[in-house]
């Protein structure tokens, strides 16, 4: 495989992910793993968050991709896209884990982001917390981030229409 193909193969990888983190979040981590999720939508102290198990399932993607596409394990059958795939995976959870720990909450480094795209995912992600309970809610990717004065109209809608519960400091 040359090597447009290899980064190609990488950088969709990538970009899908954006999709699957966005129909894992709204589907099972707000749907019947609410109980994984629950935490990270309730204030705590702890260093860890039952949420952080999630985790293991996109490091559980990557691995397997890699395997597939290594001739260490699967020998002739080895599949190469496989390893492309596996790296594309990785590199989005490196990202995520970066802008959604790291940058959202906080929890590697202390940095306020005062405009450009920085800000708008910083105030998506939280216009998505928002919201008590799994119930409604806006801003469901990690990476690709809607404009926040949409959102606050979704949201808005949401509780006029008695789908979301709004927490009281975060009222529209």
């Amino acid at each position: 495989m040359n090597s447009f193909a290899a980064i190609a193969i990488v950088i969709a990888t990538f970009f899908a992910m954006e999709g699957v983190a966005w129909g894992s979040h709204k589907y099972i981590m707000h749907g019947w793993g609410w109980g994984w999720h629950r935490d990270h939508h309730e204030r705590h102290d702890r260093m860890f968050e039952k949420n952080d198990l999630y985790a293991l399932f996109g490091a559980g993607m990557s691995i397997s991709a890699f395997a597939i596409g290594s001739p260490l394990i699967m020998g002739a059958h080895a599949w190469e896209p496989g390893t492309w795939i596996g790296l594309g995976i990785l590199c989005y959870g490196i990202v995520y884990s970066l802008i959604h720990d790291g940058l959202v909450h906080q929890r590697y480094f202390h940095y306020v982001p005062r405009g450009g795209y920085a800000k708008r995912l910083v105030q998506a992600h939280r216009l998505h917390h928002a919201t008590v309970g799994k119930e409604g809610g806006v801003s469901f990717g990690f990476v690709i981030a809607r404009d926040p004065a949409a959102l606050k109209r979704e949201l808005a809608e949401q509780r006029k229409a008695g789908i979301a519960v709004l927490r009281e400091a975060e009222e529209v």
